[in-house]
């Protein structure tokens, strides 16, 4: 029997398999379980499970570990490290933030917006700002109470009113209350409020398409409920509340998330209520 030689125990390292790297399973990462096909971006991440949403908004739970793909290579998905927290050096609106401020005391005046949903978008981009220049955002229950809201307010000077209101196009009902206020004096150059608007139907569609991971906003004909008229076609859930917690304002960050025509209109107030 011929000598062994030191080499015989060797492997050739072509036939050595490496493990497949371990990847965490950070928000918005894209992952495919290849047994399915199923290929979704992660939504959230437990302590064992991640959850992952595909384009149609469908979402699925799998356990974390191996068996995925990421990039068409296979990984291990295992939890995100815990991030400490960390001092941000811009607001979620852009502008500078400033850490350990108080809130100013509130101003006199306010800013009014057409409804809670506009309220607490306002709040999540705008709020840092807010609280720094003391403005208090407050919502209306629909923009028929305007002239009236205005009237009791009474603008004057050091007691600013601004407004933003839904869907303010030529020849909609809105246009038209917002005429009738500027005519009644309080507003216009040199008034004491500001009635300003933006062109979509609902606040929703102020949240960029690609954010809520779709192409574009469904078209609801007129008549119909456009929250409801969207959560029908999208396949969402039939609860709107739901729907704008859960899947819209959950996604929106900062100002980069919304449309250009709704944040140049909030900034727009924010500047003529704190004008001194």
């Amino acid at each position: 029997m011929p000598p062994r030689s030191p080499h015989d125990d060797l492997v050739h390292p072509r036939t050595v398999r490496k493990p497949p790297p371990q990847v965490a399973a950070e928000r918005d990462l894209v992952v495919e379980d290849p047994s399915s096909g199923f290929v979704g971006a992660v939504v959230r991440c437990e302590k064992d499970v991640v959850h992952l949403e595909d384009r149609s908004g469908k979402v699925r739970a799998y356990p974390l570990g191996p068996g995925f793909w990421v990039d068409g290579r296979p990984v291990v998905l295992v939890r995100p490290t815990p991030k400490g927290p960390a001092t941000p050096t811009r607001s979620a609106s852009g502008s500078t933030y400033v850490a350990g401020a108080r809130a100013r005391v509130a101003r006199e005046g306010r800013i009014y917006v057409e409804g809670k949903h506009d309220a607490e978008l306002v709040e999540k981009v705008w709020g840092h700002d807010l609280r720094i220049e003391g403005v208090v955002v407050e919502p209306l229950h629909g923009v028929d109470d305007l002239p009236g809201i205005v009237r009791e307010f009474r603008p004057a000077p050091g007691r600013r009113l601004g407004v933003l209101v839904d869907h303010l196009v030529t020849g909609s009902k809105e246009s038209r209350i917002a005429a009738e206020v500027m005519r009644a004096g309080t507003g216009g150059p040199g008034g004491h409020a500001l009635v300003v608007g933006h062109p979509f139907i609902d606040i929703w569609q102020a949240v960029k398409p690609s954010v809520v991971g779709i192409r574009e906003w469904p078209t609801v004909p007129r008549g119909e409920s456009w929250k409801d008229g969207v959560c029908r076609r999208l396949g969402w859930e039939d609860d709107t509340g739901y729907v704008w917690a859960q899947r819209i304002l959950v996604r929106v960050r900062t100002w980069t998330d919304l449309e250009p025509a709704l944040i140049g209109r909030v900034e727009e107030l924010i500047d003529f209520v704190t004008e001194t």
